[in-house]
């Protein structure tokens, strides 16, 4: 069951750090993904963080080349890389302070974007180059939790306030507007295969007692209701069928907007025994799920 409480934005940011720092050790594995008409199966699984302690917030690539993801190393978090054509994980980042949720930067293969927790508090999201170059804050004013990619110019934003807002900013038109209140942290595309139209994207509400998906349009806040979550899981994911993924305590589930009647499991061919499924993401060509697991 989800909860909203109006808290301070100092508050958010002591329970951000205390939940990361008290967050069970996690790993992330990557399936390949079989999508055959309704039928969708995982297997060969690959243990990319191979870390100790928390292991996150993956995301793949442009060309599904690299995985990113949030990686504990010496008491903070640091973001990681795993490059499926060499076969090995390596670090992109070294500061003092903790990044998170680390996103490939649409069309610039030389620079990427993560949430950074600073020293003196602040939380903005920050565009990385993967040279020796200073970062650089993309919305000065906004506290950022959680963000997607639209496009190159236009970004989705899980905002920290008093009641966390969906908020889009339009780099081209230099404007940013609220389009929901009241979310859950997983903002993501549509693929036009849904059947809901171009230039959808998908968020969990708050705001009427239960958590339900919505799909909104985030040039005119145009929203409609899609269905329930799954019991139990507050992330989900979109195949290139249409199809939404969402993972709890036993497994990986699935449902089709407008097909499915109730979420149905997923099945998953693994030697390693895998449990606590949460976030997940599909690489651009939908045949590799990244998925994190109880380490």
């Amino acid at each position: 069951m989800f909860m909203s409480f109006k808290v301070s934005p100092s508050i958010l940011m002591i329970l951000f750090c205390a939940l990361v720092s008290a967050q069970e050790p996690s790993d992330i594995y990557v399936f390949d993904l079989i999508e055959n008409d309704s039928v969708i199966l995982l297997n060969n699984p690959l243990n990319v963080s191979a870390n100790e302690g928390y292991d996150n917030q993956p995301s793949f690539s442009e060309d599904g080349s690299i995985l990113f993801f949030a990686s504990e190393r010496e008491g903070q978090i640091d973001i990681a890389t795993y490059n499926f054509e060499e076969g090995y994980r390596s670090w992109i980042t070294n500061t003092p302070d903790s990044e998170f949720s680390p996103k490939s930067f649409p069309g610039k293969k030389k620079y990427f974007t993560c949430v950074r927790l600073n020293k003196d508090e602040t939380q903005y999201l920050y565009k990385y180059a993967y040279k020796n170059k200073e970062p650089v804050v993309l919305i000065p004013d906004l506290k950022v939790g959680y963000y997607l990619w639209i496009d190159q110019k236009t970004l989705a934003t899980f905002v920290i306030d008093d009641i966390e807002t969906l908020e889009v900013s339009n780099f081209k038109y230099k404007i940013k507007y609220p389009i929901a209140k009241n979310i859950g942290r997983s903002i993501e595309n549509i693929p036009f295969s849904a059947g809901l139209g171009s230039r959808k994207i998908s968020y969990i509400s708050l705001e009427h007692g239960s958590p339900e998906i919505y799909a909104i349009d985030p040039s005119d806040s145009t929203e409609k209701y899609i269905a329930d979550p799954l019991v139990g899981s507050q992330d989900l994911a979109w195949t290139g069928k249409g199809t939404i993924l969402m993972g709890n305590e036993d497994g990986i589930f699935q449902f089709t907007p407008g097909k499915s009647k109730d979420w149905t499991p997923v099945k998953i061919e693994s030697e390693v025994p895998l449990s606590g499924f949460s976030r997940l993401t599909l690489s651009p060509d939908g045949k590799k799920l990244a998925v994190v697991v109880l380490e």
